[in-house]
């Protein structure tokens, strides 16, 4: 077990810990501390992502286990996340944000297995990797409006959580349409273009085969 692939597993094994920290009602509730948990917790799994990624590219350590790990880490981790905030926080996680967006994933997922049945892959988009920074933000933030709707920062100026936690949650469903969209474009763009090859291919095959036939 390489150093990156453990760093996925760490990721995989936080998402029960995080469940039970929002879940759970053993910690007081006046404080904030299951918030700030549950916070520093998903934001530090999240960091992960980038971070086993980067080792195995740069030690040479990309291997079968880690391709398939790495993604199916970060699908667990935001469906984990939003089913948990569908109880947690309903007033800005309805249950059909969580379906939206576990739904993409599932999309996503399923476009790239039949690539790669198909022999050709889809890279990850720029738009995917933004989707990805602002599922972070919104998750991040609907967990701490969940007990401030704003910090004092200084004098009267507020950090207004609420407000950004809403305007995330919106902006995330947006991007992650719009990315779902961009990633069947290129799937689709790709499986087109071998099928007009296998076509192609059939009908150079069979043109042969006719001519290969003696005449009588």
């Amino acid at each position: 077990m390489n150093l990156p692939n453990s760093i996925t597993l760490t990721r995989i094994c936080s998402i029960p810990l995080l469940i039970w920290i929002l879940s759970t009602s053993r910690f007081p509730s006046a404080n904030g501390t299951k918030e700030l948990l549950a916070a520093a917790l998903f934001l530090a799994a999240s960091v992960t992502d980038g971070i086993d990624g980067y080792l195995a590219r740069k030690r040479g350590q990309i291997t079968t286990m880690g391709m398939l790990l790495d993604p199916l880490a970060d699908k667990l981790l935001i469906a984990a996340a939003f089913i948990s905030l569908v109880q947690f926080n309903p007033a800005l996680v309805p249950p059909w944000v969580a379906v939206v967006i576990i739904g993409r994933e599932f999309l996503v997922s399923g476009l790239r297995s039949i690539a790669a049945s198909e022999g050709f892959a889809i890279e990850a988009s720029e738009l995917g990797k933004f989707k990805m920074v602002v599922q972070i933000v919104a998750v991040v933030a609907v967990i701490l409006e969940h007990r401030w709707r704003a910090w004092p920062v200084y004098g009267p100026y507020i950090f207004p959580v609420h407000w950004i936690a809403m305007l995330a949650i919106g902006f995330m469903v947006l991007v992650s349409l719009i990315s779902a969209g961009d990633y069947f474009i290129a799937f689709w763009s790709k499986i087109d273009r071998r099928v007009v090859k296998r076509r192609r291919r059939a009908f150079v095959l069979s043109r042969r085969r006719k001519r290969d036939v003696p005449a009588t």
